[in-house]
């Protein structure tokens, strides 16, 4: 039974916070570099998500940052006019815009990448195999629900 104690509500109130501030402090390693951009926190969400699935269309990046197209609009304008990100039409539907990154757009999320893998390698080197097998098992059953 004692195996079961990190399922009581002060445990899982403490690994949600832990995990709150795991992403803050993540996603806040790169604040000097976004600022040296002018770009935000919402740039940075799209950026990434950009750059992991190349060519992804408008409607699967809604989808994916789970937010209105409306929100996404005014991000994805400013990357574009700063020369972050490029549009290609759909070969097969012309209709759908897909996204890239443009040159400038891999640098800046190599550096942001360089600058967050800092607190996760050193995280990852400092645990010990088990311990970063079952973080990723937890991690991937709660974002699959």
């Amino acid at each position: 039974m004692d195996k079961l104690l990190y399922l009581k509500d002060e445990k899982i109130k403490d690994f949600i916070e832990k995990l709150f501030y795991a992403y803050r402090e993540t996603y806040s390693d790169p604040k000097k570099i976004l600022d040296k951009y002018s770009v935000g926190l919402a740039h940075l969400k799209a950026l990434n998500l950009i750059s992991t699935y190349q060519g992804l269309t408008i409607s699967e990046l809604i989808s994916k940052l789970k937010i209105t197209k409306q929100s996404l609009n005014r991000v994805l304008q400013e990357l574009h006019k700063n020369n972050f990100i490029i549009y290609k039409k759909g070969q097969k539907d012309s209709r759908h815009k897909h996204v890239y990154l443009s040159s400038d757009g891999k640098t800046l999320t190599n550096e942001i990448f360089c600058e967050q893998k800092k607190r996760i390698y050193k995280a990852l080197k400092n645990s010990n195999s088990e311990a970063v097998l079952n973080f990723n098992e937890v991690i991937e059953k709660i974002i699959n629900g």
